[in-house]
């Protein structure tokens, strides 16, 4: 039997009036529409029957049940999925498909991340959901774009992170022992182009309260990653040096590096003369600040085979603790190479309450890192776990006029 309908819990937030149709899955699209979410919006997830997003699949680890056992909620999917509501609609059948249409008609945005031109084929493409809301904002989330050579090209952040250079700055050099690209540790390429389709989505929705008229968007993964290689793009195009991997060594500003000390390591990131000069008082070698070789930070860029010997030898005298609480003294910034653990076991992310349990119907409660936004006029709730997979279907079509007798037998047929 299907439950009764119900209607969602009110939402508070700064878009507690937008309601956002989300086609996507994975994890670029999904992180933008859970910090809709996570700012008020009533975001309805389209899954697939029985199966859901690909990301509820890819664990371990999984979520434990409260009995101990094991869920189908994988740590992956929890992590970009929270104040969502999820509904099962298979969109290959014709009944799916008017299903999708009329959450459409409703709905303030809509954001997918489907093959270019793949939801044309249903009827669920940009023009096709607009001709029937004007005022919809319409995004696609795809590696390449809509248009060019690559466009019908499937990616991942793991591939676009080598296209578009940030590998070919990331790791070691090659002539250091284990030196070589590297992936940033966390999908930077997803994350970043979720939070370009955010700011793209919340800039058309501003638009859209001057004209009525919504918008269609475009964004591609390798335009996102080329966009943020930033200032190493940038050194490129004004010196024609191809930038290339340096560590942890800041190619711009100096010192700014891990270097050991006597019982591990630390991050040492001078970001100007003054703080250098207190940085040399603060290890007892003044003089260092008035050698020519380091006065100015073009000077300290152009020497550092120099200086960063002597700020080695240096450190070793110290140990981690004893240094980096000598250089906040000083107003020197520096920090410890804390691992993840030690990030939420710190005083500063507990006073702000990052981390937060919130109940789940399964667990109990799920852990939650949640949004860093902070409103004083629209507070964000965070009271929504990541939904299970069609948990709130007969809620969502009960709100399109759906009867209990229609919900049975859309199930019966697999359509929902």
């Amino acid at each position: 039997m299907m439950p009764e309908p119900t209607g969602p819990e009110p939402r508070q937030g700064p878009l507690s009036h937008i309601r956002v149709l989300d086609l996507s899955r994975i994890m670029a699209a999904p992180w933008s529409t859970q910090i809709l979410a996570d700012l008020g919006a009533d975001v309805v997830k389209v899954e697939r029957p029985g199966v859901g997003d690909d990301t509820r699949a890819w664990g371990p680890p999984f979520l434990t049940a409260e009995d101990g056992s094991k869920t189908r909620e994988a740590g992956y999917f929890l992590s970009v999925n929270r104040g969502k509501r999820s509904v099962t609609v298979d969109m290959a059948k014709p009944e799916g498909q008017a299903i999708i249409r009329g959450l459409a008609a409703t709905a303030d945005i809509v954001i997918e991340n489907f093959k270019a031109g793949a939801l044309a084929r249903y009827g669920l493409d940009a023009a096709s959901l607009r001709a029937l809301n004007p005022r919809l904002i319409y995004c696609s989330v795809t590696g390449f774009g809509q248009d060019g050579p690559r466009a019908e090209q499937a990616a991942y952040d793991f591939a676009i992170q080598a296209m578009g250079g940030l590998m070919s700055v990331t790791g070691g050099r090659d002539d250091e022992p284990g030196g070589g690209p590297q992936k940033v540790g966390v999908p930077i390429v997803d994350l970043m182009t979720g939070m370009y389709a955010t700011v793209a989505v919340l800039a058309a929705v501003a638009r859209r309260a001057e004209t009525g008229i919504g918008e269609t968007i475009d964004l591609a993964m390798l335009d996102v990653q080329a966009a943020f290689l930033a200032n190493q793009a940038m050194n490129w195009l004004v010196s024609g040096k191809t930038p290339k991997r340096g560590g942890n060594r800041h190619p711009n500003i100096q010192p700014q590096d891990v270097f050991p000390c006597a019982d591990g390591y630390f991050v040492l990131a001078v970001g100007n003369d003054g703080q250098f000069a207190k940085l040399c008082e603060a290890i007892g070698r003044a003089e260092w600040a008035t050698d020519p070789r380091f006065v100015k930070n073009p000077d300290r860029v152009a020497n550092s085979a120099a200086l960063t010997p002597l700020l080695t030898a240096r450190f070793a005298d110290f140990a981690k603790a004893e240094l980096t609480a000598l250089l906040e003294a000083a107003g020197v910034p520096s920090a410890p190479i804390n691992d993840i653990p030690q990030v939420f076991d710190d005083p500063q992310l507990k006073h702000r309450e990052m981390l937060r349990h919130l109940p789940h119907p399964l667990a109990g409660t799920v852990p939650q890192v949640v949004s860093p936004m902070r409103f004083a006029e629209a507070p964000l709730r965070f009271d929504r776990a990541p939904p299970l997979l069609g948990q709130h279907t007969a809620e969502i079509l009960g709100e399109l006029g759906m009867t209990a007798e229609a919900l049975a037998d859309l199930t019966q047929r697999n359509i929902i």
